[in-house]
């Protein structure tokens, strides 16, 4: 199956990569040096990616982006700046893609631990999370063609906190959390909020 992976370049798209990569084609594409450009928070970028990579079997989204400050210190900019990335980014990576996904294809994006575990600095991150969560339990509602519909909600990452010097104990390694993408690519799940 050829596989459209988006934020190819990142810790989860690097491990969801290998994991997939061994049984498909994947087609890596990120803001980053990758083989297929694509800014998700630029509609025209989106539409661009799609008419190059012509029809897909899946579609998985590991990008995204949105701003952790404190709900004091989160500015207008702040807000639209995570609606327009990681929230609508994702979105519209739906909406567009119908047309790209085979039938019976799966298209699989991402929100986060923060959706149902909010933290404080976290009130812009929540938000576009749990936005992501109900917009994919809808959008499956109306997916034509057989195509699925899936959001993964990965805990904090292993080699994330480690990055940071955060404590470790509550993270996964990105390898593990890769898992949950490949079983809303090859399973039979749809409108799922998966938690690795």
């Amino acid at each position: 199956m050829r596989i459209l992976l988006i934020g190819a370049t990142g810790t989860i798209g690097k491990a969801i990569a290998a994991a997939l990569g061994r049984r498909h084609e994947i087609l890596p594409a990120s803001r980053q040096q990758a083989p297929l450009h694509v800014d998700i928070g630029d509609p025209a970028s989106i539409r661009r990616l799609y008419a190059k990579v012509g029809k897909v079997g899946a579609v998985i989204s590991a990008a995204g982006q949105a701003c952790f400050k404190s709900l004091d210190e989160l500015s207008d900019t702040d807000f639209r700046f995570s609606l327009d990335n990681k929230l609508m980014g994702q979105v519209n990576l739906v909406r567009y893609g119908l047309g790209a996904v085979v039938d019976s294809g799966s298209i699989t994006i991402t929100s986060g631990i923060l959706a149902q575990q909010p933290s404080r600095g976290s009130g812009a991150v929540s938000l576009v999370n749990a936005g992501l969560e109900g917009f994919t339990r809808a959008a499956a509602l109306e997916a034509p063609r057989g195509i699925r519909i899936n959001v993964v909600s990965p805990p904090w990452v292993t080699e994330t906190l480690q990055a940071l010097g955060m404590p470790l104990q509550d993270g996964l390694p990105a390898a593990t959390v890769a898992q949950a993408y490949v079983g809303s690519v090859e399973g039979t799940a749809t409108g799922q909020v998966i938690a690795p």
